[in-house]
């Protein structure tokens, strides 16, 4: 299915309902219009971060379902799928092999082996110092092959989750035929999950190293543009790069919003927002919540250090359940620059303030993204989060269908659904957007436009309060929209 300009949720195949079965069974029957797309976060079978360290793309993990379970979702709901550029698991096939042929095996090139990448075997100090990295050493792990030697192979993230390299023939026909499988699955989009750490150069920084990273942008995109199938590359950093991206004529995320958005509701001012909603490129998935933290880093430069540091002191503060120990290695937290913690949570469970920052992500230029949990205004899960001492757990509730029955009777999601089917089904959203210079900084007003549909939309941040107001062709008249 083609992608549309309709929300797309993010979800595990297993947080709403035990599984594919259960997840098309609750989208049918209490989203069906709130939803148009689904992102199911990596659904293929793995052995570590959820799904983040893949052993194959061309099976479903089988407490999830199987593929007729993704294509009766991809009959109704346009679909991204994961393809983590940047590794794989350490129980692939691919590495198993390496590991017991070495230097005879077909994928002796499919990893990073230090011995071959670094001058004289190993990094120096200073090569060491400049890799933007998730460890606090130079990112490798040693293992030892069925011969009895032992090398040191690229890892980036988790142990499990060891590097592809790049350069190697055997790695693009590889993405090549993952991406082409993937494509024929049902995918409209697919995400380059890690894409900025795909490239390394000695002596720089390993990450988002250009021309080589347009290169295998470019390649990735000419493989799926025949399929009709959508490259997003996902990078959390400097928001300059979504920039650079976009330009480039590449969709982008936008995680600079709910950062900005926390500030704006903190601290009743719509000055720093406006500024980015202004700039912020229009081929864009925007989010607020996501199974990651809460990006810090992407805001640099659209806030300042101090502003940036009164958000972050701000959420502790008026958040609910929320410390700064759930952020750390204490939590197993490996990005400092993310701060975990569920939207609703960081919005201290308030229902006004919650619905606000909806309607202004709605509005703003872009597809809009909606995590599960934000879906249903869900909390901070405190014990899933001590249960297994692992932070972004936080934020990663396991819903039950009986409780996702309870959940959408409540007066908040009830209004999210209705905010979410509004902003679907409205015409105007197709046509051109406004972002209005207003008086005063605690306002913001933003108005699309296609033809003779209008909505517009007007904030109040001082009393976290909007309204929206839109023109009903049956009536000949605008009217505000009943929530």
């Amino acid at each position: 299915m083609a992608t549309k300009n309709e929300i797309m949720l993010i979800t595990y195949a297993d947080s709403m309902g035990k599984n594919l079965k259960d997840l098309k069974e609750v989208l049918d029957k209490h989203f069906q219009e709130a939803v148009g797309g689904v992102h199911i976060l990596p659904f293929f079978p793995s052995s570590a971060d959820r799904g983040f360290a893949p052993l194959t793309y061309r099976e479903v993990d089988p407490d999830f379902g199987d593929w007729n379970d993704i294509k009766a979702l991809s009959e109704d709901y346009y679909l991204m799928f994961d393809f983590m550029v940047n590794h794989i698991s350490k129980q692939s096939e691919y590495f198993k092999d390496f590991q017991q042929y070495k230097d005879d095996s077909k994928y002796a090139d499919f990893f990073i082996r230090y011995q071959d990448f670094w001058e004289d075997g190993e990094p120096t100090e200073e090569e060491v110092d400049l890799i933007y990295k998730r460890k606090p050493r130079a990112p490798y792990i040693d293992v030892e092959f069925a011969d009895g030697t032992e090398e040191k192979i690229w890892c980036t993230f988790a142990e499990e989750q060891l590097d592809l390299n790049m350069e190697s023939d055997v790695v693009k026909e590889f993405i090549k035929n993952s991406l082409e499988f993937l494509a024929a699955q049902g995918a409209s989009i697919i995400r380059l999950d890690a894409f900025a750490y795909a490239v390394k150069k000695a002596g720089t920084s390993c990450f988002f190293i250009e021309p080589d990273i347009w290169e295998i942008l470019d390649y990735c995109k000419d493989i799926l543009a025949e399929k009709d199938v959508e490259i997003l590359p996902e990078i959390h950093e400097h928001h300059s790069i979504q920039l650079k991206i976009a330009e480039k004529g590449h969709p982008v995320y936008d995680f600079s919003l709910p950062m900005l958005l926390l500030h704006s509701i903190y601290s009743s001012t719509s000055k720093r927002l406006k500024e980015w909603l202004k700039k912020s490129p229009d081929n864009q998935y925007t989010t607020l919540d996501t199974h990651d933290g809460i990006g810090v880093v992407d805001v640099k430069d659209l806030m300042t250090d101090q502003e940036i540091e009164a958000t972050r002191e701000m959420l502790y503060k008026q958040g609910s359940n929320v410390k700064k120990v759930y952020s750390s290695e204490a939590y197993d937290n490996l990005d400092i620059y993310q701060i975990n913690c569920s939207y609703y949570s960081a919005l201290g469970n308030n229902d006004d303030a919650y619905l606000l920052a909806r309607a202004v992500q709605f509005f703003a230029p872009g597809i809009p993204q909606v995590y599960y949990v934000g879906m249903l205004a869900g909390k901070n899960d405190i014990e899933l989060l001590e249960e297994t001492k692992v932070g972004r757990n936080i934020n990663r509730h396991y819903y039950s269908k009986a409780e996702i029955e309870n959940e959408v009777k409540r007066p908040v999601v009830k209004k999210m659904i209705n905010l979410m089917e509004f902003r679907n089904s409205y015409p105007a959203f197709n046509g051109n957007y406004t972002i209005y210079d207003s008086e005063s900084e605690e306002e913001l007003k933003i108005s699309w436009q296609k033809e003779e549909a209008k909505a517009i939309l007007n904030v109040d941040f001082s009393s976290n309060s909007f309204e929206i107001d839109y023109f009903n062709p049956q009536k000949d008249k605008m009217e505000s929209l009943k929530l």
